[in-house]
């Protein structure tokens, strides 16, 4: 029989669609692994209730349980609590960074209704002389940014919370 602790391990496998160097357990979208003598369970959160990604992770998270020889995997989909960026992992953190992806900063902005939007470095060259382009970056969980000093545009995964 496997462990909860092996399945854990199995899931690290399985990359977000959106985001190819995040594992859905860097991403913190797998909430739960319940393995009984018949079947293994796993809880997902998505990062937001509309995301399309949601179908291909769960088949992709059977698939691959199913590649290790674990036969009957069942898959159920939460949404509350809410996922937060909190439950981003520091791994998958600098997993972003390396990608060239801001990791959130900090509490939820709301910095662009108030004041001045809030600085992010650049994930390329570390400077903190950053501009926000958009609030809308390439999926709704991402702002688009520009680097003053390098000139690289770079997404940034926005605070959720």
């Amino acid at each position: 029989m496997v462990s909860e602790k092996e399945i854990w391990a199995y899931l690290e496998e399985v990359s977000d669609p959106e985001i190819p160097v995040l594992t859905v357990v860097d991403l913190g979208v797998v909430r739960a692994v319940e393995i009984t003598e018949t079947r293994c369970h796993v809880t997902i959160t998505p990062t937001y209730s509309g995301c399309p990604a949601m179908k291909m992770i769960e088949e992709q998270i059977i698939e691959k349980l199913n590649e290790k020889g674990i036969e009957n995997v069942t898959v159920s989909l939460v949404l509350t609590p809410a996922w937060t960026t909190d439950w981003l992992t520091e791994s998958g953190k600098n997993k972003l960074r390396e990608y060239g992806i801001a990791p959130p900063e900090h509490e939820v902005d709301k910095s662009v209704l108030f004041s001045e939007p809030t600085v992010v470095p650049c994930p390329q060259c570390k400077s903190r002389n950053t501009k926000m382009i958009s609030q809308f970056g390439s999926t709704a969980c991402k702002a688009h940014y520009q680097c003053n000093e390098c000139l690289e545009p770079f997404d940034y995964f926005k605070c959720l919370k």
